[in-house]
């Protein structure tokens, strides 16, 4: 339903308990499971994949160089990139510089006792490798940056592995690192040391993220169907200068912060209204908040029952089609009404 303002006028449809669902989700989402529309650490969680539990194995990339000299001598600290699917042209550049991976520790496996990695051992399955990462890389991860990796935020965990070819030349080394992972995957490019950057996972105002069978997918320009648009970066620092605030009190300060710079983007109070869409927003957790992350998205899309989102085409500045159609705005409120009128197809606030 929507909010009535204290001069009778309706406020925008803001509901962010029905918009949580887990990066978790997104990530079985990814492989083609339903989207799970529950409740956690981020209310509208569209920050894609945290490598945690990842089957499919992102985050393994695998080069096609035999001991070539940046895989060969990459170390803590050194950053790589490539272009080839087959990362066959891996190269080192200076952090500074757009790049894919920075290495955190190199892990020799020859060192290890046993057969599974001795000379002309079988080449480890993706399963495996990416036990090798959640044992060896997350662990070197959080020491590289000192405790302080935001398992939910813009960084995750990856792994590079020699490819069979080098592999069965007889290298054994693996080199972990940080990667900005998007929600299917895709690894987006990086600027700078990841100990330098707020690692909030804020995408940057009018940025639209995409959308596959009603599931956020991949950043996409605002003209190509996606499921919401971002409207605002807030910093909660500056509100909540001492410990974490409680999920109720970074609510009570976005539902207001959030109207007020979607109304600045849309140009009006009335729009959001009447292009029938849903303002929603982000909330941090104790360890995105231990790590030093404090930006969270504002943004707007159209939810659909039972969970996911309509399709949006256009940018919500200007004329917007939803699943094809223009939206059509909900009637007017008559002078001194009290109750709300419903927005159409609106999903209700628990409890109400």
């Amino acid at each position: 339903m929507e909010v009535m303002a204290e001069d009778n006028k309706p406020k925008p449809d803001r509901r962010p308990p029905s918009a949580r669902l887990t990066r978790r989700a997104l990530v079985l989402v990814a492989a083609g499971a339903v989207l799970a529309a529950i409740a956690t650490f981020v209310v509208a969680g569209f920050q894609g994949a945290d490598g945690g539990d990842d089957s499919a194995g992102a985050g393994i990339s695998t080069t096609g160089a035999v001991a070539g000299e940046a895989f060969g001598t990459a170390t803590a600290g050194d950053c790589l990139t490539w272009s080839a699917l087959d990362a066959s042209d891996l190269a080192k550049v200076d952090c500074a510089e757009t790049h894919l991976f920075e290495v955190v520790a190199d892990i020799d496996l020859s060192l290890y006792p046993g057969t599974e990695w001795g000379p002309g051992s079988r080449f480890p399955s993706v399963t495996r490798f990416t036990e090798l990462r959640d044992e060896q890389c997350a662990p070197a991860a959080m020491d590289y940056l000192d405790g302080r990796f935001d398992p939910h935020g813009k960084f995750s965990i990856g792994l590079i592995n020699p490819g069979e070819a080098g592999w069965a030349a007889g290298e054994r080394t693996l080199r972990c690192g940080l990667q900005f992972s998007s929600t299917t995957g895709n690894l987006l490019p990086i600027k700078g040391r990841v100990a330098d950057q707020d690692q909030s996972r804020a995408w940057d105002v009018g940025v639209c993220i995409g959308i596959n069978n009603g599931v956020p997918a991949d950043p996409v320009e605002c003209s190509k169907p996606h499921a919401f648009e971002v409207v605002a970066v807030v910093d909660l620092g500056g509100q909540f200068p001492g410990g974490l605030p409680s999920i109720e009190d970074q609510d009570g300060y976005l539902e207001e912060t959030c109207t007020r710079l979607v109304n600045e983007y849309l140009g009006a109070p009335e729009a959001l209204r009447n292009k029938t869409l849903t303002l929603f927003w982000d909330n941090l957790d104790y360890d995105s908040w231990l790590a030093g992350s404090r930006k969270v998205n504002c943004s707007i899309g159209k939810q659909v029952e039972g969970g996911g989102f309509s399709s949006i085409t256009g940018s919500a500045k200007g004329d917007i089609l939803i699943d094809g159609q223009p939206p059509v705005p909900p009637p007017p409120v008559p002078e001194g009404r009290s109750l709300p009128t419903p927005l159409p197809g609106a999903v209700p606030l628990p409890g109400s």
